[in-house]
């Protein structure tokens, strides 16, 4: 068997996997590694490294033409898909539940494909769960992205020239990513708030030392696999209340919060932002799905009113060699499970394996896109 690993469209800095992975990924006992040429130069991964560790470098050509398994981050255009064969498997983070056309692509071709960020979210999956490695280098990028844009110290100074007082930050979503911006947040002397609309998340905030805040009569689906679910109007308008009163008071507001295959819930809204201090920045992670915040524009920053807002959704991107470490980790842990000496061995009655095939010989086998795709 061999295994393909293609570059990444220009506005990704990082590669499926790194030249340590190459050698974990040999000892499975497959015949080749090929790897498209400059696969990992943004991510600071030369061809040589690869080369090092065992692998081949290729052209774009060979790799797609060559390779059974493909390995990348984002899909490949539907151009590329068209030239592969129905006995290829891609393996990558497709984000399948949003992006239901590359899903319906990947049905009409007959090809096989498993995303890693639809990999059941349990304990046997960690090793092999791409959200939670992305979302932590995204969580720690959001609070450093707001520092640089924050025209105001984050932690207390006290000074001949007076005391400096900590920023404000509110984190709004305390999943991976939330956590991960509080505990930044904290190590550079913010104070800091979350919210979250999962009480589970109630005792991790406080364990990295930022206040809770609680909107009661939250929609808790325990079925949901950890995830956010949809709230009521009357939520929403509570919701909304409270999230406007501790935004005023804030420096920062880290936006973190999503709801799979949905439009990202509004926390931020307009008349909220036109209540902020004056230099105050939003980070909004979830800019792809629409944004927490109102004036987010994906991809972009802007200032509305003197309120600077940076809406974006790839900021793993911006720290691409440990971000690639970590999706390279989780690619070869995927890898280990589903190759058997040499040879690729779909056994379907695990449930991981079922949970992360997007597609299989013309139809679903990820229930939740299952549910999405009708």
């Amino acid at each position: 068997m061999i295994i393909g690993v293609l570059k990444e469209p220009d506005f990704e800095n990082r590669v499926a996997i790194i030249p340590k992975n190459v050698s974990a990924i040999l000892k499975l006992n497959v015949k080749e590694i090929l790897i498209q040429q400059s696969a990992g130069e943004n991510a600071f991964f030369s061809d040589e490294d690869f080369k090092e560790k065992g692998a081949t470098i290729a052209s774009a050509e060979d790799v797609l033409s060559k390779s059974n398994v493909l390995l990348s981050i984002h899909p490949p255009s539907n151009e590329i898909l068209s030239t592969l064969s129905k006995s290829q498997v891609l393996i990558g983070q497709f984000n399948p539940l949003s992006n239901k056309d590359l899903v319906s692509k990947l049905l009409e071709l007959g090809l096989t494909s498993f995303s890693l960020d639809a990999i059941p979210r349990t304990t046997r999956a960690q090793a092999m769960d791409v959200l939670s490695s992305m979302a932590t280098a995204a969580g720690y990028q959001a609070v450093l992205k707001a520092a640089v844009k924050l025209p105001q110290f984050f932690p207390m100074f006290m000074t001949a020239a007076g005391t400096i007082k900590p920023a404000k930050v509110l984190i709004l979503g305390a999943g991976v990513a939330g956590l991960q911006a509080i505990s930044v947040a904290r190590k550079l002397g913010a104070v800091v708030e979350a919210f979250d609309v999962r009480l589970a998340a109630k005792e991790e905030v406080l364990s990295l030392g930022a206040r809770f805040v609680e909107v009661e009569g939250a929609t808790d689906d325990k079925g949901a696999g950890g995830y956010a679910v949809e709230q009521t109007e009357e939520y929403k308008q509570k919701q909304a209340a409270l999230i406007q009163q501790h935004a005023k008071g804030a420096d920062v507001i880290i936006c973190t919060a999503q709801i799979p295959g949905r439009k990202a819930p509004l926390l931020v809204t307009q008349d909220t932002l036109e209540n902020m201090k004056k230099g105050s920045v939003v980070v909004d992670l979830a800019a792809s799905t629409g944004g927490n915040c109102a004036m987010t524009e994906n991809d972009k920053t802007i200032n509305h009113q003197g309120i600077t807002i940076i809406g974006d959704s790839n900021l793993a991107s911006s720290i691409p060699s440990d971000a690639s470490k970590m999706f390279g980790k989780n690619m070869t842990n995927f890898l280990t499970l589903i190759v058997k000496e040499g040879e690729l061995n779909l056994n379907f009655e695990d449930d991981l394996v079922e949970g992360t095939c997007i597609s299989h010989e013309g139809a679903v086998k990820n229930e939740r896109v299952k549910k999405a795709m009708s």
